[in-house]
This record gives structure tokens, C-alpha cells and sequence, in this order.
């Protein structure tokens, strides 16, 4: 089993010893009860903050406090839902990261913040860069991780935004460990670390109201960011194209959609190369499995939210696939070097007025399994 998956069974234990002791804690039990079976004003900002406990082999025991916070701006629910989550761990190994994501839409939807935060001193596995690379992984980097990336949008008129954007990676005390059958690697551009600073423009197009369940609407964002010798140990460009549909199906179903693409040039460090893989798109891949300097992604979900099951509204259900390549230069990229990822998982309506699920899924590819625990859908 790999490490997501001992992940998700020592949180299910978590939860069940949690249930087992808010029973006789009143604290706890109100809690808990407060988020079940809620029924405060739907205008109402809410909060939520659990423990999570996670095993596995390149960092021993992690402890963790993940956070969600939802809000409408003014309270005004003809506002776009905000969202702000947070996850802190620790390890056994003396290692640990502070992530927060956010979307955030002000008053009438006017301004867009999309953005993210990772500080983290944490292992990464290498397996080297294309779609030939070992399915074992060649080496273990163990490295300090700075990664804030923010999105500054101004709406140019009904839900088309224009903005600033700017992304800054920093990796230091960079280490590749060899893995046991490995005599010796080539190391990629940016082995010694790197801060690189990025500046640019985006446009974005998105009409969804709600951005962890959407049940219709479209996200499509276009961004240029340049990372010039002037602000980074490196001067590469980054072209992301990044398009999503979503369309019911039915009164509770929806079919959702994205093409997602990234491409480099320049001299980029394997750190910033497109990496395939994650939570969200080609799930089941760890995060970084295949890297080059472009990547073409995509993937379909069905979601049936809720299930007709007559005695229960909370909770529904998902099937996905997806498919992805990663290649160095259009000249070389081939459909004969696609990868597929394919699976489904359930879900529980966590806050029911604001139309906010839990998601479980299971992930199958070519090379293995994987499992994800998480609040809102993947895209």
C-alpha cells in the first residue's frame, strides 16, 4: 500500500476513535454535532479544524491540523462562495510544511484572489525527467520548499478578470539521496536549488458560484509568467492554460470536464518542469511521477450528489478518468507515450447549505493505486 493510502486508513481511524471519544466529551460532541447537523444561517461564515495522523516510509509519522474556512463577502449570497484552507504537519523525522489555498471573491464579485502557500522541509521522489523514466524512483531529495503563488484579478466586465500574477519557488539545502540500485544519476538543471521570482498577466474567465462543488458553470484562465535572470537563478517563460466545464445532468447530477496545459521555455529547474500527478488531476500518480518541460492533461468526472437512496440526502458519489503526457518539445510528443488514470469514490455533504462535500476516492493506473481524503471536488 503507498503512503496515501496509509494516510487515508490511519484518518479513518482518527475519525473513529474521534466519534468514540465526543461521546463523552460535550465540547467535542457539540463540535461535531455543530458541523452534522447544522442549521445556522446559510449567510453564516463557517469554520472547521481536524486532526489528521499519517504514515509513511520517507517520513515516518506525521501529525496534522487541517483547517476549512467558507464565507460569502458582506454575508450577501449572491456572492461567490470564498474558501480559505490551511494544513500544517509535523514528522518523526524532523521535517514539516504550512500549506493555504484560497479563493476569495469581494463584494459583487469585483476582485478575484486565487492562490496558494507551501512552506514545507520535505522528501520528493525523483524518478528523472520524459515519459521513459523508471517506475521505481532513482533518487529521494530531501530539500526546503517556499512556494507562494497569487493571483491578483480585476473583473473587466460579467465574470471575465484580468489581473497580475506572480509566482516565487525557492528550494534550498537540496539533497538527492540515491536509491539502493542506483550507482550514479545525471542531476537535472536546478539540483544545487534555486529562487526564482516570476511576473505576469492572466485573464480568467469563471462563473461558478460555488468553487469546491460546482454544479454549472466554467473556469478558463490563460497566464504568462516570466521569470527573468534579474529576479531568479534562472530565466525560463511559463504558458498555463487551464479550462473547465460543468454541466448538470438531472436535478443532483453533474458532468464535469478539464483540459488543463502547461509549457515551458528556457532553462527550467526540474522543480518547476510541468509535473504530472496530484490530488486533482491524474489522480493515483504521485505529484512529480512524470516531468518535462510541457505537459497536456485532461480528465472527465460524473458526479451524483446526492445518491437516491431514499433514506439518506448526504451522501453521493463519483466516477472519473483522465489522461496525460509529458514531453519535451512538440516535435516530440506522441500519443503512443499517454498514460490513463481512471477511478471513483464517495461522498458526504458536510455543510448542506452551502452545498460542501467530503470526497473519498480511489485511483487506479497503470502503475499502482491511489487514495484521497479531502473537502470539495478535485476541480
Amino acid at each position: 500500500m503507498n503512503s496515501m493510502g496509509k494516510k487515508l486508513l490511519l484518518l479513518c481511524l482518527i475519525i473513529l476513535g474521534f466519534n468514540n471519544l465526543v461521546h463523552s466529551q460535550s465540547f467535542f460532541s457539540r463540535y461535531i454535532n455543530g458541523i452534522l447537523m447544522d442549521t445556522s444561517d446559510i449567510t453564516k461564515p463557517q469554520f472547521l479544524i481536524y486532526p489528521t495522523l499519517a504514515y509513511a516510509p520517507e517520513t515516518s509519522w506525521e501529525i496534522g491540523l487541517s483547517s476549512l474556512y467558507v464565507y460569502y463577502a458582506n454575508r450577501d449570497t449572491t456572492n461567490r462562495l470564498s474558501e480559505i484552507n490551511g494544513f500544517t504537519f509535523v514528522t518523526l523525522e524532523n521535517q514539516y510544511g504550512i500549506w493555504f489555498d484560497h479563493a476569495i471573491y469581494s463584494d459583487l464579485n469585483k476582485w478575484f484572489f486565487l492562490g496558494r502557500i507551501r512552506i514545507q522541509s520535505f522528501p520528493l521522489f525523483y524518478h528523472g525527467i520524459g515519459m521513459d523514466t523508471p517506475e521505481d524512483y532513482i533518487a529521494l531529495v530531501d530539500a526546503n520548499q517556499v512556494l507562494i503563488k497569487e493571483r491578483v484579478l480585476r473583473e473587466l466586465k460579467r465574470n471575465l478578470y484580468f489581473g497580475l500574477e506572480i509566482d516565487f519557488q525557492r528550494m534550498s539545502s537540496v539533497n538527492f539521496k540515491l536509491a539502493e540500485e542506483q550507482q550514479e544519476i545525471n542531476l537535472p538543471l536546478g539540483s544545487a536549488g534555486s529562487d526564482n521570482l516570476g511576473l505576469g498577466v492572466g485573464l480568467v474567465y469563471d462563473d461558478r458560484h460555488n468553487v469546491l462543488n460546482v454544479r454549472k458553470g466554467n473556469f478558463s484562465e490563460l497566464a504568462y509568467l516570466n521569470y527573468m535572470p534579474a529576479f531568479s537563478n534562472f530565466g525560463f517563460q511559463t504558458i498555463i492554460s487551464d479550462n473547465r466545464i460543468f454541466r448538470p445532468v438531472g436535478k443532483n447530477n453533474v458532468f464535469a470536464a478539464q483540459l488543463l496545459g502547461q509549457f515551458n521555455m528556457g532553462d527550467v529547474p526540474f522543480n518547476q518542469l510541468a509535473l504530472m500527478g496530484g490530488d486533482s488531476m491524474m489522480r493515483g500518480y504521485y505529484l512529480g511521477r512524470f516531468r518535462d518541460r510541457n505537459q497536456i492533461a485532461t480528465q472527465v468526472e460524473y458526479r451524483m450528489l446526492p445518491l437516491p437512496l431514499g433514506f439518506t440526502d448526504r451522501l453521493g458519489a463519483a466516477a472519473f478518468a483522465g489522461a496525460a503526457t509529458v514531453f519535451p518539445d512538440f516535435s516530440r510528443a506522441s500519443i503512443h507515450k499517454v498514460v490513463w488514470s481512471a477511478g471513483g469514490g464517495l461522498r458526504f455533504l458536510l455543510f448542506p447549505k452551502k452545498d460542501i462535500y467530503t470526497r473519498l476516492d480511489v485511483a487506479f493506473t497503470q502503475e499502482g493505486t491511489g487514495f484521497y481524503f479531502f473537502i470539495g471536488e478535485a476541480f
